[in-house]
């Protein structure tokens, strides 16, 4: 079964940091392009980064200069370091996985999700 699984939301505060990790199993992704969404209440569904499988990285400009996105090809993992953390980064975050690396990443052609980690950031 076809599986991506997030972990590492919390509760932080403003300044900050988190690291999400998203493990995907079922099959080989090291072909896909990985990344992260997110979804405050109330809001659509919004793109905050992705990697492809050339290793290219993608990031909104909201996120720009403070999120780092990286993957682990071997273990099929791809992860997410938050810094400097501010109260509007506050969202569901999803780990998505596109089949064909469409960059920057369209929500609508996203092939596999994951269940979400909630993000708090106090301020």
């Amino acid at each position: 079964q076809v599986q991506l699984v997030e972990s590492g939301g919390g509760l932080v505060q403003a300044g900050g940091s988190l690291r999400l990790s998203c493990v995907a199993s079922g099959r080989n992704f090291s072909t896909y392009a990985m990344g992260w969404f997110r979804q405050a209440p109330g809001k659509d569904r919004t793109f905050v980064s992705s990697i492809a499988w050339t290793g290219a990285t993608y990031y909104a400009d909201s996120v720009k200069g403070r999120f780092t996105i990286s993957r682990d090809k071997a273990k099929n993992t791809v992860s997410l370091q938050m810094d400097s953390l501010k109260p509007e980064d506050t969202a569901v975050y999803y780990c998505a996985a596109d089949r064909f690396n469409v960059h920057p990443m369209n929500d609508l052609g996203v092939g596999y999700w994951g269940q979400g980690t909630q993000v708090t950031v106090s301020s």
